[in-house]
């Protein structure tokens, strides 16, 4: 029984007869490009944070400052992850002096946690290091380069902004 190509793959296999590159192939392979310079740059800017704090706790205590005081559930949900993980990232948070926890006024069974000014600054001394460093990369490169970066950040930006996949099949 032969196996079923996905459609990525049957686009794969129609390209390599030598003909030009279909709008769903060329897709295909920015989308790899992009998947990997995306994911290199986002390392090398958190490389510039000079902390210990790593991608989930930074990425916790950004959201807890955004979106005011958020209950543990509600930050598990904006984070992605399970309870009791949420509880170990706010616990090291905390221990940091970067986050309180408080009471909810309205439920006292619930805890809401309210980023400190220390945690804060923290945030704020992350995000110069990394602007400051990516001003110093732009800065090396030609007007031409800025120019295609400026047309693809507006790109990136809705690409970023889309909504998240549905989990519906393609092609029934």
């Amino acid at each position: 029984m032969a196996s079923a190509r996905t459609a990525k793959e049957e686009r794969r296999h129609q390209s390599a007869g030598g003909a030009a590159p279909t709008r769903d192939q060329r897709s295909d392979e920015l989308a790899g490009e992009l998947r990997l310079s995306v994911a290199r740059l986002a390392r090398r800017l958190r490389q510039q944070d000079q902390t210990d704090m790593g991608p989930t706790l930074t990425s916790a205590l950004a959201s807890v400052a955004r979106h005011g005081a958020p209950s543990h559930g509600e930050l598990a949900g904006m984070e992605g992850l399970s309870a009791p993980t949420i509880t170990s990232i706010v616990d090291k948070l905390a221990a940091r002096g970067f986050v309180r926890r408080e009471a909810d006024p309205a439920d006292r069974r619930v805890t809401r946690v309210h980023a400190t000014p220390e945690g804060v600054a923290a945030l704020e001394s992350m995000r110069t290091r990394r602007t400051e460093w990516l001003e110093a990369q732009l800065r090396s490169l030609p007007p031409r380069d800025l120019d295609r970066l400026a047309a693809a950040a507006e790109v990136l930006r809705r690409l970023a902004e889309a909504p998240p996949e549905t989990g519906e099949e393609e092609g029934g």
